[in-house]
């Protein structure tokens, strides 16, 4: 068991020289405005070079379990749950804990961060490094990103290496979307295109429903002895795949069809004031994908040329799409354009 940050010894007897004075500015800093987070603590106390007692930065959650700690102020709790004195010397004083934990439950009943709404998410762009889906994360400092998750023990997740800010991402695809927009004829094409792709969402319910016919089907032969049980799980099993890409076909063609867009004379003011559900489901319509590649340095909060590529679809090829039986989304026919 690691001992506790700002004690030399497991006992806490001595007090740790070169980490009492980070510890008092670490829990200055979170009284001193209760908007001040955890997160925000330890982004500073690794940026002064502090680091905790096995070598790692620090987190929201290192931060946390610090300051809870009743032994940092020299008290434990009592059998009743007070707290009483622990018979070793405290890096702060019980003043200073007893608002700590006044600011944590601040912090618990206070109105909690509203989820982000990511416009990007759900495959709305990709990797440059290893073409795995964006996610949406907030950074250490709690602001809305995106970020390549790595692979975890069982192999889910891409390379790790490309992280940006929400804002900035989005914002800079937002303005060459809107310029698109306001190009002559784009936005009668993007009319005619949907009323393609609500065909296109009547083709996939076919589909959906005559898929699920083929597996009540199936279940009564084998009721009724006429197929084995390995031809039904083969069978169900093919089916499943089916309707799973088919409802997936169906909820991005849905996307692109069921939104309204604004007024031509005042497209970016529509852009700006817009659901994100529809800006969600024009920029589906007109990019096929968004693809980010890893700043040129650590900490860099400009969009680099050739960060974010752009690529845009061909809207008349959503035409010959709605005649597909298949229902399969529209391919990318489209260039690549770099965010410079």
């Amino acid at each position: 068991m690691p001992r506790l940050y700002g004690f030399d010894d497991q006992s806490r007897q001595r007090l740790r020289d070169d980490e009492v004075d980070p510890l008092r500015q670490m829990v200055s800093r979170a009284l001193v405005d209760l908007s001040v987070s955890n997160a925000d603590v330890a982004v500073w106390a690794n940026g002064q070079g502090y680091r905790g007692t096995l070598g790692g930065e620090w987190k929201d959650a290192s931060v946390g379990r610090l300051f809870r700690n009743p032994a940092i102020a020299g008290l434990r709790y009592g059998d009743d749950g007070q707290l009483v004195d622990a018979g070793h010397p405290g890096v702060i004083t019980r003043e200073e804990f007893e608002a700590l934990l006044a600011r944590e439950q601040h912090r618990k009943t206070g109105d909690a961060d509203k989820p982000y709404d990511y416009l990007l998410t759900d495959g709305g762009c990709t990797c440059g490094q290893c073409t795995h889906a964006l996610q949406g994360a907030r950074t250490n400092a709690g602001t809305p990103g995106y970020r390549c998750r790595p692979k975890d023990k069982d192999g889910r997740g891409g390379c790790g290496e490309v992280r940006i800010d929400a804002e900035l991402l989005e914002g800079h695809v937002g303005e060459y979307v809107v310029a698109e927009l306001l190009k002559p004829g784009v936005r009668a094409q993007i009319l005619k295109s949907q009323a393609f792709v609500r065909q296109l969402v009547e083709n996939l319910d076919r589909e959906i429903k005559d898929l699920e016919a083929r597996r009540t089907e199936v279940g009564t032969l084998y009721g009724t002895r006429q197929i084995s049980k390995d031809a039904l799980v083969a069978a169900e099993k093919q089916i499943a795949d089916s309707l799973k890409s088919a409802r997936s076909r169906k909820r991005y063609a849905e996307q692109m069809a069921n939104f309204s867009l604004g007024r031509a004379k005042d497209l970016v003011r529509w852009w700006n004031s817009a659901p994100t559900a529809s800006k969600k489901a024009i920029t589906t319509l007109l990019l096929s994908s968004v693809e980010v590649f890893p700043a040129s340095a650590r900490g860099v909060r400009t969009v680099e040329p050739g960060r974010v590529v752009l690529h845009w679809r061909k809207l008349a090829d959503l035409s010959a799409e709605s005649d597909d039986a298949r229902g399969e989304p529209p391919a990318d026919h489209c260039h690549s354009q770099s965010g410079d």
